[in-house]
């Protein structure tokens, strides 16, 4: 019988520290993937210097738990991810050091110590508030097709995945929605502001518009839509999302 092959050296460290980060994407950083970012942090871990857990075996791999992140091109301001470390660290020291290592555009905003013995922080997400901007949109043509896509029981949309074409209910995830304006450089900019619940498969902002553009055939956007998290937690009742780093503060409503 063959003898079972195991790592040559002592086990990594144990993990003695777990801290949540929130982080943004923004301007021309929004075309980053999700793969390209998660390479780019842990450069920024090692040039930092930050005293990561690994796992154990042949392939030892940074203690990285990612939460939810958002689709290539899609800008935000509340982006999660918690880090394990060997040693323990100032979380603020942390934050500035991944900031400072990381380009403008990455940019860590929050970093707070998880507590033991509670929650991993993809139980503490569960919604996403989000902001659409339509440039070139008349607000009221928005607002006649939100009250068109709010009333109807369902709303399918269709997305080609890896797994060839997908048909879902766009409808069901939206709990709150409204709609506001500013002037822009060409005309009316309508902005559509909403809270989705994050479901399987998972709801995006391309899909809420298929489904308004298909409500209202009049809507038609002249220009590409800017589409922004503003916010992820826990959703209560009210439609508001509670904080997954645990600041008191309100979210969105």
């Amino acid at each position: 019988m063959s003898k079972q092959r195991t790592p040559d050296g002592p086990p990594p460290p144990p993990v003695v520290q777990r801290l949540r980060l929130r982080y943004a994407k923004r301007g021309r950083l929004r075309f980053t993937s999700h793969r390209d970012f998660a390479r780019a942090f842990e450069r920024a871990l090692r040039r930092a210097g930050i005293p990561m857990g690994y796992s154990a075996g042949f392939s030892p791999h940074p203690k990285i738990s990612w939460v939810n992140a958002t689709p290539t091109g899609v800008a935000s301001e509340a982006e999660y991810v918690e880090i394990g470390l060997a040693v323990r660290c100032e979380p603020d020291d942390v934050r500035r050091a991944l900031d400072d290592s990381l380009p403008p555009g990455l940019d860590v905003l929050e970093c707070v110590e998880a507590p033991a013995g509670g929650p991993s922080i993809a139980d503490l997400v569960d919604a996403s508030s989000w902001e659409i901007r339509l440039p070139g949109v008349e607000p009221a043509l928005l607002e006649k097709a939100l009250a068109a896509f709010v009333a109807a029981e369902e709303v399918p949309v269709e997305r080609r995945t890896k797994d060839g074409v997908r048909r879902f209910d766009a409808r069901a995830p939206l709990v709150t929605s409204s709609v506001s304006s500013e002037p822009g450089p060409d005309g009316p900019c309508a902005i559509l502001r909403c809270v989705v619940r994050h479901v399987t498969p998972a709801v995006r902002t391309d899909d809420i518009l298929s489904g308004l553009c298909s409500v209202e055939p009049e809507l038609a956007p002249p220009a590409p839509p800017e589409a922004r998290r503003l916010a992820q937690g826990h959703l209560d009742d009210a439609g508001r999302l509670a904080d997954p780093l645990g600041v008191d503060r309100a979210l969105s409503s």
